[in-house]
Order: C-alpha cells, then sequence, then structure tokens
C-alpha cells in the first residue's frame, strides 16, 4: 500500500554547484554543463514548519515539502528512511568520548542508505517519463536501483565490477534489473555506463550525475536533527565514496538553518573516511592535490572504491565550510572494527560503517573529538549484503 503525503514538494528551481546558472526543474535535467558540475535543488521552504510533520509517515516522505516530487502519485516508497540512532554505552569509556551514537542505514530496504537517493530519484524519474535507467554501481546502489525501479514500472540496467559482491548481484537479478559486470572499478562502470546510454537512450543515474539522489540522501540529515531533538552533534563521521550522503546531510543542516528549526547555531564538524586502498578525498584535503601514480586496489568496503569522484569539489566545500577533516583507515582497521563493534555493543557494522568506526577511534586517540563532544558514526549498509 502507498503512503499517501499530504504536503507537495515547494522545489522551485536548480542551479549549477559552482556558477549558480539556474535550471528549470520542470524538465530533465543531468548536471550542470556550464561547470561539468552537480545541481542543486531549491525551494520555497519559508512555509515549512516543523507543524507539518505531525502525523507524517516514520519514512523519508515525511519531508516531502523538501524533496522534489510534485505528485503524490508519483512516489514509489519502500518505507525507507526513519533508521535506528543507536545510543552506545561501552565503547564511549573505552575512547573517553562521552556522547556516541551510530545512524544505521542497515534496515533500508535492500540494506543500505542507497535506497534513500533511489527511491527519490527514481520517483522523480516516473515524474518526468523515464522509462529505462542505467547506473554505475560498486554494489548496493544497484540494488536499490533495481527494486524501486521493478515498483515503478522502470527498466533497470546496473554496471558493477565483477569484484562485487555476489549476494548483491543475485538481488540485482531476482528484481529484474539487468546485471552487467565489468572488469575494473567504478569508474571502469561509468564508461560503460556512458556508452550504453549513448546507444539506448537509458537515463544515466550516476553518482552527483543527476539531481536527486543527493535529494533522497539529504533525508540523512534531516532524521539526524530530528532525532537529536533539532540540535545538531558536534562531529558526524561518514564512510565517502562519491559522497552523496556528505553533501546531502550539509545541504539539509543549512536548509534546516535557514527554517530556524534548528536550536542552535553550532556547526557540525563533516568527517570524510576513506581505505589506504583508495583514498583520492584525503590526498586532496591534505595535500591539496592526488598523488598522480597512486592506483586504487580492492578493499572490502567496496563502496569506498571511488578514485574519480564526480562531486569533489563539493565535498571539499563541506569539508572546509565545517571546519572537518578526513582519515585513512587500513584493511586491517575494518576487519577489527566489525569485531570490536560486534563484540562490545552488539551491532553488525558494514564494512564501510565499519571504516567510518576505525576513523573515529583515530580522532578520538589524536584529541581532535573531545570528551564532551557529541559524535555521530554513520553505518551506511548491513553486514549481511556481504556474504
Amino acid at each position: 500500500m502507498k503512503t499517501e503525503i499530504e504536503t507537495i514538494s515547494t522545489a522551485s528551481y536548480l542551479t549549477c554547484s559552482n556558477c549558480g546558472k539556474i535550471y528549470d526543474i520542470q524538465r530533465q535535467q543531468t548536471f550542470a554543463h556550464c561547470c561539468n558540475q552537480p545541481l542543486i535543488t531549491h525551494y520555497n521552504n519559508n512555509k515549512f514548519t516543523k507543524v507539518h510533520l505531525k502525523n507524517k509517515p516514520n519514512n523519508l516522505w515525511r519531508y516531502a515539502a523538501m524533496l522534489p516530487v510534485f505528485d503524490n502519485s508519483n512516489i514509489i516508497s519502500l518505507e525507507e528512511g526513519f533508521t535506528p540512532m543507536h545510543t552506545l554505552h561501552k565503547i564511549p569509556a573505552k575512547y573517553a568520548i562521552n556522547h556516541l551514537y551510530i545512524k544505521d542505514e542497515g534496515g533500508n530496504p535492500t540494506g543500505s542508505f542507497k535506497a534513500r537517493g533511489l527511491s527519490v530519484a527514481i520517483s522523480k524519474a516516473k515524474e518526468l517519463g523515464i522509462e529505462h535507467c542505467i547506473i554505475p554501481t560498486a554494489g548496493n546502489a544497484g540494488g536499490a536501483m533495481s527494486a524501486y525501479c521493478a515498483k515503478a514500472g522502470i527498466k533497470a540496467t546496473v554496471v558493477m565490477p565483477k569484484t562485487s559482491a555476489q549476494l548483491i548481484k543475485e538481488e540485482v537479478q531476482l528484481l529484474g534489473g539487468q546485471l552487467i559486470e565489468v572488469n575494473g572499478f567504478i569508474q571502469d562502470c561509468g564508461k560503460r555506463v556512458q556508452q550504453i546510454a549513448a546507444e539506448t537512450g537509458a537515463f544515466d543515474m550516476s553518482t552527483m550525475k543527476e539531481p536527486y539522489r543527493l535529494e533522497g540522501k539529504k533525508t540523512l540529515g534531516y532524521e539526524i536533527a530530528e532525532q537529536f531533538n533539532w540540535q545538531l552533534p558536534d562531529v558526524i563521521i561518514y564512510p565517502t565514496g562519491g559522497g552523496t550522503g556528505l553533501i546531502g546531510m550539509w545541504k539539509a543542516f543549512e536548509e534546516l538553518q535557514q527554517m530556524q528549526w534548528l536550536t542552535s547555531n553550532k556547526k557540525t564538524r563533516m568527517v570524510i573516511v576513506q581505505t589506504e586502498n583508495c583514498n583520492p578525498m584525503i590526498q586532496m584535503i591534505e595535500k591539496g592535490k592526488k598523488d598522480a601514480t597512486f592506483q586504487p586496489a580492492y578493499s572490502i568496503a567496496n563502496g569506498l572504491v571511488v578514485p574519480t569522484p564526480f562531486a569533489e569539489k563539493s565535498m571539499l566545500r563541506v569539508i572546509a565550510e565545517s571546519n572537518g577533516t578526513g582519515i585513512v583507515v587500513s584493511e586491517t582497521d575494518i576487519q577489527q572494527s566489525i569485531r570490536e563493534m560486534a563484540r562490545t555493543e552488539g551491532l553488525l557494522l558494514s564494512p564501510e560503517g565499519a571504516a567510518a568506526f576505525a576513523g573515529f577511534k583515530k580522532l578520538a586517540e589524536k584529541k581532535w573529538i573531545e570528551e564532551q563532544e557529541t559524535v555521530c558514526i554513520v553505518n551506511t549498509g548491513s553486514w549481511y549484503k556481504y556474504h
């Protein structure tokens, strides 16, 4: 049964994230060709108040006024969002941090935070009359897109590395997606997607190369704010590949500030965590450029293996504006962190979530995080998807 949404969107226009050029929201859009950068959705948000949340469903569509779908009948929902915020009890004492939480995205449809972006993007694709979507993915986004396309009656083509988890490949096919496997990493899948899209007219759903996955991911920020009673945490630690969630949360916090929903003007410090096997953003944060000789390698946290993220500039802007940072963890750090969280708090983290936990430990040891600060780690998916 489809969730009824009373509030329609207040979305008004799109702009280039670099130069501000305006793009028409009523037309099918990809990215800002003026600067080859992502597009950003803007809203007439002065009429949306907290009162509007009363009696709204406990999923991401409770924020429908701040999402880009205009007609309720186009919403494709599998009850994504409003995932748990776990309060950790034993681990904070171990690392001398008083207030530590995990936002656990593993309970979303198809087992990851990708459900947020794809629910909104496929809903908007339906509204715009798109009949075939194609996506390059390390795994989870392909499963999510296949699920929402199945419900929407839209053809789905998924291009992923051969090294992706077998379970996710089976998921895509079971959900009716056409699976194409590629030797290499996600950028190689991206090249294949461009080729197929040019040949077939399929709509390219690549990370940040269409505007609305970002809008779905920003609901993570709305939920974190609501779950903390509109008082943002001091630090959010986020395992980062393409960066949609990082940019989305920061967009959400800016919108909430504009609407005066937050109880303080405190800025959350945003942290990017990447693996030693692929860390282009950390290289940019630390040195201002990427190591030209660096070759990405496979990681158990395959969602982090994004060597050339399209939204690099936007991610750097978030880190600069938030006084945040980036940190690298090893494959061993990830494995140890999975075990530590499981045996200490009874929570199974995805490899990417475990990378974020490993990053937290390093920052706590460096005293970059102070004892009295509130810290939220984002676990982006379910451990069960990787086996």
